[in-house]
């Protein structure tokens, strides 16, 4: 099987190791486990369970105890309706084996993650690029998108709160694509990994698993809960959906591992502590950015709503890959390129990590530029 090289992941091997200031991370910066500890307040109790816990595979498809935990980050879903994964990668991957079929139409949103349409371009689907446009603040224009998914459509690729953009699907608009979707009973598979990082209001959006039969949502312990180390992920759909996932799922994973099972259960229930830490954190960085687009006449930006990212556009006779190989080259600033997202003339930056770093970094930038 062929596949696509994976542009994004193919800069980090490249660059990433070399970086003195690095702008491309998406995490919020990471936990330890003292903190995590720090967290629960149940510091003792906990040591003593991890101390004596038999290192054997765990709950093959994840314990109740996590999968409960999980489900309550859903509207309508069970312990049954999940199945965990190695990650939000893990998951995407799975899904698509699961239900991508040679010739089968696959409608993907763009800029997102490469999962979503190199997986199943590879599978020999017939792939749909759906670009998102900057003037309709990276949202989709449902007029066109309805005329792009036919009624051979099996499955639409989404991912909300979006990577790179931080535009935040509205959940009327969600419910709209649930209708479009249904008209040629296709999957939705929405990657919903910055999902509890919203910036204003309810921090969680509606999860497409809550809202249609056929929605599919992954998501994973690394962004909004800063324990990418854990490499644990979910799926929660239609028990249904999750049955012929978990038939795929034999042949690739046995289990998660069960210390990553028990942190990622201490995490979740202790969610709203983290998640408060976290959007606490999203909000210093966020005003550090905006505020330097502000000053900075070579850059535009549309306001990012959720996660840790930023799209941004410059105004520079360099193609992106060329500004940002040169800029590290020469400052030591690690940005990611936006053709990597399929978007030339762009910029992505995480700002959700140290901000004595993300300073001086914009600051080293735009004297460069």
């Amino acid at each position: 099987m062929k596949i696509d090289k994976f542009k994004v992941e193919e800069w980090f091997n490249k660059y990433e190791k070399d970086a003195v200031y690095d702008l491309a991370d998406t995490c919020v910066e990471s936990l330890s486990i003292d903190e995590l500890l720090e967290i629960t307040g149940d510091r003792e109790n906990i040591l003593s369970e991890i101390f004596s816990q038999k290192l054997n595979y765990g709950a093959i498809h994840g314990s109740n105890r996590l999968k409960r935990a999980i489900s309550t980050m859903y509207t309508n879903q069970t312990p049954d309706n999940i199945t965990i994964t190695h990650g939000a990668i893990g998951a995407n991957h799975l899904v698509m084996l699961s239900f991508v079929e040679p010739k089968d139409k696959v409608v993907s949103i763009v800029p997102t993650y490469q999962q979503h349409y190199s997986i199943p371009k590879s599978f020999g689907a017939d792939v749909e690029m759906f670009f998102l446009k900057e003037e309709n603040d990276w949202l989709p224009n449902l007029d066109e998108l309805e005329k792009v998914v036919g009624t051979d459509t099996k499955m639409i690729c989404l991912n909300n709160p979006n990577n790179p953009t931080g535009a935040v699907i509205p959940d009327e608009m969600l419910y709209k694509i649930v209708e479009i979707a249904k008209k040629s009973n296709a999957y939705i598979l929405c990657d919903e990994v910055y999902r509890g990082l919203n910036h204003e209001g309810n921090p969680f959006s509606v999860s497409i698993a809550d809202i249609y039969d056929k929605g599919i949502s992954t998501s994973s312990m690394s962004k909004v809960f800063s324990l990418a180390g854990l490499r644990l992920g979910w799926i929660a759909a239609d028990r249904n959906i999750i049955d012929i996932i978990n038939h795929q799922r034999e042949y690739n994973t046995i289990s998660v591992g069960i210390l990553d099972d028990y942190f990622a259960s201490l995490a979740i229930e202790n969610k709203d502590k983290i998640i408060k830490r976290n959007l606490d954190k999203i909000a210093i960085g966020k005003k550090i950015l905006t505020d330097w687009v502000k000053s900075e006449t070579r850059v535009h930006l549309v306001e990012p709503k959720g996660g840790t990212t930023a799209f941004v556009r410059y105004n520079a006779p360099l193609s992106s890959v060329e500004l940002c190989a040169k800029l590290q080259n020469e400052t030591g600033v690690m940005i990611l390129p936006g053709e990597t997202l399929e978007l030339d003339r762009y910029l992505r930056i995480g700002y959700g990590n140290n901000f004595e770093q993300l300073c001086k970094a914009l600051k080293i930038f735009s004297n460069w530029l």
